[in-house]
């Protein structure tokens, strides 16, 4: 792709408002009406319908692709796939260097109203609630929304001190366990972009606010695959998580265990909840493969 695009080119394509007619595709899904005697032409998005085809594209291939490469993943003219690419990047779901395109971690909105009511966490509910009672712990799942993170589900273990957190519940990624294992594992190219726009808010004493530390912090939790925070979010409060996927390797948001720091030091953290936590995971991604 001989051609640079900067912000200009993405205002002026997506204030242009048009987009490939049905004929220039070949492929894909654009024969879809004609497939589905049931779907009415007069209501059928054509525009949307190769829009979503590009975002299924970086699925099958793995991410990062040139505009060529998506026209002819697609079947989408160049043009087409342009227009498509740039409004994708103008609405926060993809970034470019100018070169190469790769969707960004707001495409997980688009997934999140059915990540937190069924499918995944559904299936990871049992798991997560045999976790709890096992290790006598409140036990949550989340997922990431931009710099937050949005907790989806989890069982809540009632003692006389008790770390419990509601479903719906936002918190800033930087300072939770969630948030750091989620953030970790969003693409490191990104990381400069990500890094340079993130608040790193002071919540405690203890939350780490150097922009330099925090890179850190997030490439060891990438190394090793798993995050503790201690007291960074609120004091008296340690928490430690592992991402959750799906068989195939595909992130699909997290599992934290709270406990209160007078009740469990790092070291047992460690030592004990965290070969748990990934049992736990492992056994909801054999899950989610069957499906129950």
């Amino acid at each position: 792709m001989g051609q640079e695009f900067g912000k200009d080119d993405v205002a002026q394509d997506v204030g242009e408002k048009t987009f490939p007619s049905a004929g220039l595709m070949s492929g894909g899904r654009s024969d879809a009406t004609e497939d589905d005697p049931s779907v009415n032409p007069r209501d059928y998005v054509n525009s949307l319908a190769r829009g979503l085809e590009v975002l299924r594209a970086f699925n099958r291939t793995g991410r990062k692709m040139t505009l060529s490469q998506v026209a002819t993943e697609t079947g989408n003219t160049r043009a087409g796939a342009r227009r498509i690419l740039l409004t994708l990047v103008h609405e926060g779901y993809a970034v470019t260097d100018g070169k190469l395109f790769d969707l960004t971690p707001q495409v997980l909105e688009l997934g999140y109203s059915i990540l937190s009511s069924k499918g995944v966490w559904d299936i990871a509910r049992p798991f997560i609630a045999h976790l709890s009672d096992d290790i006598q712990e409140s036990v949550s799942a989340a997922i990431l929304d931009k710099f937050d993170v949005v907790y989806v589900g989890g069982t809540q273990y009632h003692r006389i001190i008790s770390v419990g957190i509601s479903v719906g519940a936002r918190f800033p990624a930087h300072c939770t366990a969630n948030g750091r294992v989620l953030l970790a594992n969003t693409a490191p190219e990104h990381w400069d972009a990500m890094i340079e726009e993130i608040e790193l808010k002071k919540m405690t004493e203890h939350t780490i606010t150097q922009k330099s530390r925090f890179r850190r912090v997030l490439k060891e939790v990438r190394q090793k695959g798993w995050s503790l925070v201690d007291q960074e979010l609120e004091l008296g409060l340690i928490s430690i998580s592992v991402p959750v996927r799906m068989s195939s390797g595909e992130l699909v948001g997290a599992i934290n265990v709270g406990v209160p720091s007078m009740r469990m030091p790092v070291e047992q953290m460690i030592e004990t909840i965290l070969p748990k936590l990934f049992a736990t995971t492992q056994n909801i991604s054999d899950a989610l493969k069957t499906g129950h």
